[in-house]
């Protein structure tokens, strides 16, 4: 990446020492070589008095800690290929730039049991991100996944609706080689589900006739990276989202599949027993579609129409106050719907408590109901969520969502939006949209998300 995220280098600061030695230390159970130079240098110093023993150990481990750090650069230690142990589970690799942002990307889709960051692809064994590019490895993720849940075929759609698959040279703001989209298969089941998805997302034309450029090419060995780049996502939550957001990846995707790229469209992406209820969104798409001759009257009969606060907010781009509007903390079920058309744009059973002050859900009510626009007004670009229909100003979406429910906060604002409850949805029109509630318990989805990251990316 073109970001600065170099190894621990010599010489460390004393404020770090401490924390070094905790750290080896409580590796060196798994790792022989070290526990091995460990136990030379208590061998070595048994015959010294307790304070001397004492020191001398302490230097000694000290020496380890530094010497395992300071070879970082020439070679990662702690790289080996990692095993799937659980008979249950498999394994899929996949390339898509930048580690970190494929890693939080898999770690959002259900299924997935653990996703790690590494190298593979390359010439040489135990690569470090010093020498990786060079080695001709790539960024790459190993994400382990329950195929009870979800199949090979289902996470290379997911893969590629989070990426830009005509972008062979690199991803977003990362250029080179080491940076380009790779699809690895294991047999030649899973090549050749790889090819069948590559075709079916190509032939959807969501990418204006640009040809998809995704190697796919047999797995080789993957090297975990270095630790400080497992989970970077949730160690440095600030410093990930302020590069993510600026990498224009998920502009990108907003743009191409918008909530579609949470969902898994293609036959085949989910194994038998896990399929959704057939035709319901179907029917609920269908019946988005009476709104779709929607005229927006002019700004003086809106003005007629709305409050002040809703006109502000819907055709002024405006945000209500946190906590002091209607719908923040309703738990009803029912759905929400444009307050300038009726058109319907969200549902009780993707709404949850995301602490903000504002109603937040984690997608809208079907994948095309709402629009997406850059919005630069702040020092920073964010996401404006719009209307299709109306062209009303809902809000923002933003990364920080529960992450077992795809990890996005569609952060409303009340004013723009008005609710209908389920017992009055078939009187006020609604009423193919109750197939939504089939089997739920009416209960709003008593999760929190994930605390909100603080910053300027997660602000309304």
């Amino acid at each position: 990446m073109s970001h600065a995220r170099k190894p621990l280098a010599r010489p460390v600061l004393a404020c770090e020492i401490y924390s070094l030695i905790a750290q080896r230390l409580a590796r060196t159970v798994s790792r022989p070589s070290i526990v091995g130079r460990r136990s030379a240098i208590l061998m070595a110093t048994h015959h010294l008095t307790a304070p001397a023993r004492m020191l001398a150990s302490i230097l000694g481990v000290f020496a380890v800690c530094i010497g395992a750090v300071g070879t970082d650069t020439a070679t990662n230690l702690w790289a080996q290929e990692p095993e799937v142990t659980q008979a249950e589970l498999r394994s899929a690799v996949f390339a898509g730039g930048c580690f970190w942002c494929v890693e939080s990307d898999f770690e959002k889709l259900a299924g997935v049991e653990r996703v790690l960051s590494g190298y593979t692809g390359g010439r040489t064994k135990r690569p470090t991100y010093e020498n990786y590019a060079g080695a001709g490895h790539r960024e790459a993720v190993f994400v382990v996944y329950d195929p009870t849940k979800i199949t090979y075929a289902g996470l290379v759609e997911y893969f590629l609706k989070h990426i830009d698959p005509t972008d062979r040279a690199g991803q977003f703001r990362d250029r080179g080689r080491q940076y380009s989209p790779a699809i690895y298969y294991a047999d030649a089941e899973e090549k050749a589900d790889a090819e069948r998805v590559l075709r079916a997302i190509e032939e959807m034309e969501v990418f204006k006739g640009k040809k998809i450029g995704v190697a796919v090419e047999p797995r080789q060995p993957f090297w975990p990276a270095e630790d400080y780049h497992q989970d970077y996502h949730q160690k440095n939550a600030l410093k990930y989202s302020l590069f993510r957001t600026a990498s224009g990846r998920d502009a990108f995707v907003l743009k191409h599949w918008g909530a579609r790229a949470a969902e898994l469209e293609l036959p085949g992406a989910l194994p038998p027993g896990a399929e959704p209820q057939p035709g319901v969104m179907e029917s609920i798409q269908r019946a988005r579609q009476k709104w779709a001759n929607f005229r927006k009257p002019s700004p003086v009969e809106l003005k007629k129409r709305l409050t002040a606060i809703q006109y502000q907010v819907t055709q002024k781009d405006d945000t209500e106050p946190a906590f002091r509007n209607p719908y923040w903390d309703n738990k009803r079920e029912g759905i929400y719907v444009d307050v300038v058309s009726g058109e319907p744009l969200f549902s009780s059973r993707d709404k949850f408590d995301s602490g903000t002050g504002w109603p937040s859900f984690v997608k809208p009510i079907t994948p095309d109901a709402v629009v997406y626009r850059p919005d630069r007004k702040l020092f920073v670009v964010r996401t404006e969520v719009r209307s299709r229909f109306a062209d009303s100003h809902l809000g923002h979406v933003f990364n920080d969502g529960p992450p077992d429910r795809g990890g996005k906060r569609y952060c409303m604002n009340s004013a723009a939006l008005r609710f209908i409850p389920k017992e009055r949805m078939e009187a006020e029109g609604y009423g193919e949209f109750l197939r939504l509630f089939d089997g739920h318990d009416g209960s709003e989805h008593s999760g929190k998300a994930a605390p909100i990251a603080t910053g300027p990316s997660s602000s309304r």
